[in-house]
């Protein structure tokens, strides 16, 4: 099948744009920003709904203040990034005024999506600015976000956003044409990758961490993005952000950028939710008989499966599942609290209630509660 064939039902398009493609040496490029805006009014022209994550912020309100190279605290990026938003959302809003577009801003942490009610109000307004017409412009709240809350980058606020919007495509503007076999850099030899059916250590180690001073993710960043995206079913695409209409040629089918094609077998919303947003609050160590069960036979998470407990959580908390080898292969939400569960570790469910003096479930983990993350037969796959 052709590049146009595998996105031809693409209606929503998330396209997120990094600072590296924004901004140049006199802070915001505006005449770029103009580019891209004509790009997404032409793709609204032909009938695609398109949200946007966009950086900048940061980089613009270093520019507004006259400082040079990278920032060295946090209240110094958050201080920068309450100068430079505004000034961002106000480009933005000019830009796409001249098409007659509306733009929306939302600002975003880690804790507004982890907590399921606050996702669904995020979701819900989402969808209503969609359904008015507007552009949404998604950013994360630097001014507020602190280690504990933050996404880490754009890239992977990006990921999480495609998820909450439900989006059938997500294109990654960036600095380079793409994924290439090794950083181009710094060898010639380099080679695009123009397709990837599978995500394997390979292509990850053959993205570099590098970031521009500009930036904060490097190609590791968009390559581990799009391992959270396409594990939701969701095409992902590395493009180059700087090159003129590069989204209308994507849509068009021409092989711009780099595809990366999701598996047979993805994750639902919720289980994504369960396994790429909530942060795992503890481990429990599982031996081969259970890995077996959850990972190959989508059964839930037994007692008896479960060979040491880690960490200090409560009934609800995310927990990470890891093998005899120290893989993680899933995350869930538990029935029992970590004492309870060191106490009933490798017993039959039947035996729970002469235990605890209780028994609320028969399961650790119930399969509806469990995203499995874990590679099946050796490839990089995700179940539901």
């Amino acid at each position: 099948m052709t590049r146009k064939g595998k996105i031809e039902n693409v209606r929503r398009i998330l396209v997120k744009v990094g600072s590296a493609v924004l901004t140049g040496e006199e802070g915001l490029d505006l005449n770029i920003i103009e580019q891209l805006v004509n790009d997404i009014a032409a793709l609204r022209e032909r009938g695609y709904q398109v949200v946007l994550v966009s950086s900048g912020a940061i980089a613009s309100g270093k520019h507004r203040m006259g400082i040079k190279g990278r920032l060295k605290s946090i209240p110094q990026k958050q201080a920068a990034a309450a100068v430079g938003q505004g000034r961002l959302m106000r480009v933005y809003s000019n830009a796409f005024g001249k098409h007659g577009i509306y733009v929306g801003q939302v600002l975003l942490t880690m804790s507004d999506i982890t907590d399921r009610k606050r996702f669904l109000n995020i979701r819900n307004t989402l969808f209503t600015l969609m359904d008015w017409g507007v552009i949404t412009i998604i950013n994360e709240n630097d001014t507020v976000a602190v280690d504990e809350i933050k996404f880490g980058d754009n890239d992977h606020l990006a990921a999480m956003v495609a998820n909450i919007v439900e989006a059938h495509l997500v294109v990654n503007l960036t600095s380079t044409e793409g994924l290439y076999d090794r950083n181009p850099a710094e060898s010639k030899k380099a080679k695009f990758i123009p397709l990837v059916t599978e995500i394997t250590p390979e292509i990850e180690a053959a993205a570099t961490e590098e970031a521009t001073p500009v930036g904060m993710g490097g190609m590791k960043s968009k390559v581990l993005a799009a391992k959270k995206v396409i594990a939701s079913g969701i095409p992902y695409i590395i493009a180059p952000g700087r090159h003129p209409g590069v989204l209308q040629e994507i849509m068009d089918g021409k092989e711009t950028g780099t595809l990366f094609l999701p598996p047979a077998e993805h994750l639902n919303s919720r289980k994504y939710w369960i396994a790429f947003t909530l942060r795992s609050r503890g481990r429990l160590l599982i031996d081969d008989g259970a890995k077996q069960a959850l990972v190959h036979d989508g059964k839930s998470l037994l007692p008896s499966g479960v060979t040491q407990v880690e960490g200090d959580f409560v009934l609800g908390d995310p927990v990470t599942c890891v093998d005899a080898a120290g893989n993680a292969i899933a995350k869930g939400l538990v029935n029992f609290c970590a004492d309870d569960i060191r106490k009933i570790m490798g017993l039959k469910s039947s035996q729970i209630e002469s235990v605890l003096g209780f028994k609320d479930y028969d399961e650790v983990i119930h399969r509806d509660n469990l995203a499995v993350t874990a590679p099946q037969s050796g490839k990089t796959k995700t179940c539901a």
